[in-house]
């Protein structure tokens, strides 16, 4: 694949990438580590919690986008980083056993006003379970270095 740059994406264009399996095991290692509530490590404790269940922490989910986001898209491209997160809403939990999806959808770019040589995006990750359900809206605006900096956009 060859590398993609700003001028490459475009509002509107939306891309899928995944499927990916989540495991208990996962969601529990990640939670031992750096989210150790209990409702993320037992399930007796997830049953009496508000989860209805072991859910992975909704960090471990922004993990998981970053690193589907990463190896469909990012990687291969001329992504700089973002200046932060925009909005996260984590609307279901996330079960072990869930096969999920990710939906990027670009929605705005601009060139940078002061870094001409780079330009941003507001793109928004879905991430869905295998009955379409969506777990997590993620939107940020990702920089990207210019092929051609100076040219006309």
């Amino acid at each position: 694949m060859s590398i993609r740059y700003w001028e490459d994406f475009n509002p509107g264009d939306t891309f899928e990438f995944g499927p990916r399996l989540v495991t208990r095991e996962e969601i529990i290692e990640f939670a031992s580590e750096f989210d150790p509530q209990p409702f993320h490590l037992e399930d007796e404790a997830a049953n009496k919690s508000m989860l209805g269940g072991l859910a992975a922490s909704g960090w471990h989910v922004c993990c998981i986008v970053m690193k589907m986001a990463s190896d469909a898209y990012l990687l291969e491209s001329s992504f700089i980083g973002a200046p932060g997160v925009e909005e996260v809403r984590w609307v279901a939990p996330l079960r072990a056993g869930a096969s999920v999806t990710v939906r990027a959808t670009v929605h705005d770019k601009r060139v940078s006003r002061s870094r001409p040589e780079m330009g941003f995006l507001k793109v928004s990750h879905d991430l869905i379970d295998a009955d379409g359900k969506t777990i997590m809206t993620l939107s940020v605006n990702p920089m990207f270095g210019l092929r051609n900096p100076g040219a006309p956009s």
